[in-house]
């Protein structure tokens, strides 16, 4: 049969004799001479060869099926074998190398072959997938009649079909399929209609073919239930030398791992409800790799004295990337045959973990820790240090991320404190350079305030805020595990304070300190105050600048201030409003107050404040000294009178 292709206009036709025509269909015993009316007909023109073969009332041409007829026009082709044979004796399709490889629906094949195999059972017709070639499916059995077709572009040079037919046996389920994994490989393969549902209370089987020295392991990436009435769906796996044979798995479980040698894997549906079916469905994947050198080292992570701890270890990137099925593969295992590439683990227990992993610096450790206050009178007592447990630290593995979640009710109030090793904010001017920061955020249900990004070795004492917090402790490269031992990073709950947010800072006399608004650059929300409290030594003076000489908002609707006090009786406090311009650069001689109070800003606009801060020795004023050495000598020359008169 050669017809138009779908969706393209009739720009060429067939002359068959004196005749045009635009569909041309020969049948079995005819020979007909035709030419096209074009000299690009595979543009337009596709080509369908259908073959039938009866293995039920004669005899079954084993061996090679070959692409007849040849001599082809090039035009894009396909292939159709039709194969009946009996429920009783099955048949076997046995693929040449380089054997098939399954892929989704919609999916291409990068060289334009591409086989598609249905299962005929009695009026029933199950589509068991798609294939491309380079693969590992080296053979599949099916229980009767299966018709394969055989898709090929117009320029293909193949001349042989890939497979041939090979013996008949009863297999009693709907098919099985052999895939072949000769060295470190993954295969992906999925249920026969998928994504469509699995045919209803059907069996079916995978054999896998591993050399006793790799070891497999089997991922379900993509799995449905149906609505079952009797029995239920599951997986069984067969495992040579297993004393549990077939061992029994839901698909919701996690499936075996580090299996030495070959298995199969069989699916098994149930008796559906007829209301409402639903769709079992499976897409899984085969990885199987050589046994790993440190795969029989164990090591103990003890949470069992921990509270509100999850430590979940991982593949980089996850779990917004998901790696590439070429990628190598990386295991974490709670026991041999218990593995998988995210393993979380949780407070209150002890567990024994190995790693199946080439490279361990693949891999990589989030963990989190909750910290509830529900009675001031007892929570106010108490100091939490939010420390990385030795348990994390200890293993082999990079920490990434430790997230200290703070709840508190309304009415108190969380201070972050650093007591020895202070903390710096982290700014353009002022970045953090050591191993690890960490990042506050305040929350409401309504709200988030990025309160900042903060590193050990700077000048904020303590950080006071409201609502919820979260502290996430972030590491850079492999240098946290030399300065692990050093956090000094403390928190208790407070009584309520007035601004959202207030910090206390005790600058290093010889350095020049940066700070700034939260939410850096994205501006304060609408209506926020935030307070800054510095100390000034006593033998110092402070000197205060900002980074730039306005606010650079306008106010839809209320007022945005900047307040600057000293903490000295009689002390004026200076305030400037958002049209105005800034103080200049100023000396403070007291410890001082800053604070920015938000209006609600017009749209594109934000407020953003940055100011600096330095020290330098008190100067005595000469006037000041000539006035007390003055101010001495008179009084000493009173003194002096008085006496000499009481004498007389």
């Amino acid at each position: 049969m050669i017809k138009l292709k779908p969706r393209v206009s009739p720009g060429c036709l067939i002359r068959v004799k004196y005749a045009i025509r635009s569909e041309l269909k020969i049948k079995p015993g005819e020979n007909v001479t035709f030419t096209f009316t074009c000299s690009t007909p595979e543009k337009y023109f596709v080509m369908e060869i259908q073959k039938n073969i009866d293995c039920v009332s004669g005899l079954c041409p084993f061996g090679d099926v070959h692409l007849y007829p040849t001599g082809l026009p090039r035009l894009d082709r396909t292939f159709v074998w039709d194969v009946k044979a009996s429920t009783k004796a099955g048949l076997e399709l046995k693929f040449s190398a380089p054997w098939l490889r399954q892929i989704e629906p919609g999916e291409t094949c990068p060289d334009s072959v591409r086989y598609n195999i249905n299962s005929c059972i009695d009026t029933a017709t199950v589509n068991i997938g798609t294939f491309c070639r380079n693969g590992s499916v080296s053979r599949i059995k099916l229980l009767g009649g299966v018709i394969l077709s055989l898709h090929l572009s117009w320029d293909s040079p193949l001349t042989s079909s890939g497979f041939s037919i090979a013996n008949r046996a009863s297999i009693k389920r709907l098919c099985i399929i052999e895939s072949v994994l000769n060295g470190e490989s993954s295969v992906t393969l999925m249920s026969p209609n998928y994504p469509l549902a699995f045919p209803e209370d059907e069996l079916m089987t995978w054999q896998f073919v591993v050399p006793s020295n790799l070891r497999a392991t089997v991922f379900f990436h993509n799995y449905s239930l149906s609505n079952c009435e009797r029995k239920e769906e599951r997986v069984e796996y067969y495992i040579p030398g297993s004393l549990s044979n077939p061992e029994v798995f839901k698909l919701s479980d996690s499936q075996p791992a580090n299996i030495a040698g070959s298995f199969n894997l069989s699916l098994q549906g149930c008796d559906q409800d007829a209301q409402n079916p639903g769709v079992l469905r499976l897409l899984f994947q085969v990885v199987v790799q050589h046994p790993q050198v440190n795969e029989n080292v164990t090591h103990v992570v003890d949470l069992s004295k921990e509270r509100n701890v999850t430590v979940t270890i991982h593949f980089e990137g996850w779990p917004s990337r998901l790696p590439l099925t070429s990628e190598p593969m990386c295991l974490i295992c709670k026991d041999p045959r218990t593995c998988d590439r995210v393993l979380t683990l949780e407070s209150g227990t002890t567990y024994k973990i190995s790693f199946l992993c080439k490279d361990l610096s693949r891999l990589r450790i989030t963990a989190e820790k909750g910290i509830s206050c529900v009675d001031l009178r007892w929570c106010q007592r108490k100091i939490y240090s939010l420390v990385v447990p030795k348990a994390v630290t200890q293993l082999p593995i990079r920490l990434h991320k430790f997230i200290w979640k703070i709840l508190a009710p309304d009415l108190i109030n969380v201070e972050i404190t650093s007591p020895s090793l202070k903390l710096q904010q982290h700014v353009p001017e002022q970045r953090c350079n050591t191993s690890y920061s960490y990042g506050i955020v305040s929350a409401t249900p309504e709200t988030e305030l990025n309160v900042g990004v903060f590193c050990p070795g700077g000048s904020i004492e303590k950080i006071q805020m409201r609502n919820n917090i979260t502290v996430s402790l972030k590491t850079f490269g492999k240098g946290f595990l030399n300065e692990s031992d050093h956090q000094d990073l403390k928190m208790s709950f407070v009584p309520h304070i007035k601004d959202e947010c207030i910090f206390t800072v005790s600058p290093d006399p010889k350095a020049k300190v940066y700070l700034q608004t939260p939410n850096w650059p994205y501006g304060l929300p609408p209506y926020v105050s935030i307070s800054w409290y510095v100390v000034v030594p006593s033998k110092q003076v402070a000197r205060l600048g900002f980074s730039r000489d306005r606010m650079g908002i306008s106010c839809e609707t209320g007022r945005a201030y900047v307040n600057i006090k000293e903490e000295a009786p009689g002390a004026e406090e200076t305030v400037r409003r958002e049209d105005e311009l800034l103080p200049q650069p100023r000396d403070m001689y007291h410890d001082f107050w800053v604070n920015v109070s938000n209006c609600k800003p017009v749209e594109g606009t934000q407020l953003t404040l940055q100011f600096w801060v330095t020290f330098a020795d008190k100067s005595i004023d000469l006037g000041v000294i000539l006035a007390v050495v003055a101010g001495t000598g008179v009084l000493v020359a009173i003194v002096l009178t008085v006496c000499c008169v009481k004498k007389k």
